[in-house]
């Protein structure tokens, strides 16, 4: 519970619990709750988990009914409940007491509450759904080690780290004939970024970095138009001949062509524990650029290559070679075969919630 649903079409969350119905719907009895708003034909099953659906939003204001009804349902059905993200309702957690059932809450990877997008209520908010989620739930699950220091320093509640898979992401060849005609830039050199249009992604330092560089294009892809920042970033930039700006793909195979193909992946996020973004691009056997922070360190085990302004993004970009790039994609993509796939994670899970019996 927590989530859209299944399959997923929204973020990592969705596609976390689309691929634990897809590994584990033969071990364990399986129930998804959904956003009927989301899944208009309405199938029964997915993989073999049961789907369930709730007509409310499951996200903003009325996001804090469809996480109350859900859990009400599942503390009257299940044995166990995984709680995907509990930033607008964590504070319902107790209620589990109500039952005989575990709860489990994965509280992603990030301190939600300090996200500039954030008003002053909002974080505040936030932080109270974590810090109840954080004391009553039976385990915290977070994925990457930084986000586990900080429930103990904020909430002193422990929490075990499973991560988030990226091998879904699918390499498709530069010369598939529907796609490259669709998309004929890929027959050159490009850096690519998929970015959601926050203020704590960065996609500003991006376009500024390639104003005046002309070694290859930029392709950004971001759904520009749901906020301010992204619409006037999109006005300012999108006439520049070294800049591609993309609205959102949605269809997988085309978004996996589009960033499979560049000549390296640029995360700019900086608020963001194991990224999904990331860890995608890595699968796919990009070279990464990062912003510089400490998750991102974490998450490409410091062996990307890093930057923290538009300057010395500049910087790296001039002084990269051939010999380089092809290196950082080896080291990416053992990494993420080693630490970001989902039969991997589905495993933990599965060990996770058999220590419940």
């Amino acid at each position: 519970m927590g989530t859209h649903g299944v399959p997923a079409r929204y973020g990592g969350f969705e596609t976390l619990a689309d691929f634990l119905c897809q590994y584990l719907a033969d071990e364990f009895d399986i129930t998804v709750y959904c956003n009927a708003h989301k899944y208009p034909e309405q199938p029964k099953e997915y993989h073999g988990a049961k789907l369930v659906y709730i007509k409310i939003e499951a996200n903003g204001f009325k996001g804090i009914f469809y996480d109350l009804i859900t859990y009400v349902m599942a503390l009257a059905r299940s044995d166990i409940i995984l709680y995907l993200s509990p930033v607008g309702s964590g504070y319902m957690t107790p209620l589990k007491f109500l039952s005989k059932a575990k709860v489990l809450v994965n509280h992603g990877g990030l301190n939600e509450w300090e996200r500039e997008k954030l008003t002053w209520f909002e974080k505040k908010w936030a932080k109270f759904n974590h810090r109840v989620a954080a004391r009553f739930s039976d385990v915290n699950i977070v994925d990457n080690e930084l986000y586990r220091g900080s429930l103990k320093d904020n909430f002193d509640a422990d929490s075990i780290v499973i991560r988030y898979g990226g091998d879904h992401a699918t390499k498709i060849a530069a010369d598939h004939a529907a796609l490259a005609s669709k998309y004929p830039f890929v027959k050159e050199q490009y850096a690519v970024s998929v970015v959601r249009a926050q203020l704590d992604n960065n996609i500003h330092l991006l376009l500024e970095a390639f104003e005046d560089f002309d070694r290859f294009k930029l392709v950004v892809v971001s759904n520009w138009d749901v906020s301010s920042y992204g619409k006037e970033l999109k006005k300012r930039y999108s006439n520049r001949d070294n800049m591609i700006l993309l609205d959102a793909i949605y269809a997988k195979d085309e978004l996996d062509f589009v960033r499979g193909n560049g000549y390296l992946y640029i995360h700019s996020h900086s608020r963001c524990g194991t990224a999904p973004s990331l860890v995608e691009a890595m699968s796919l056997g990009q070279a990464i650029l990062s912003f510089d922070v400490a998750t991102n360190r974490e998450t490409t085990e410091g062996k990307a290559f890093f930057f923290q302004d538009a300057a010395s993004l500049k910087k790296v970009l001039l002084g990269l070679s051939d010999e380089a790039i092809a290196a950082n994609r080896s080291e990416m993509k053992r990494i993420s075969g080693s630490k970001y796939r989902w039969e991997v994670i589905s495993k933990q899970y599965s060990e996770l919630m058999n220590r419940f019996g």
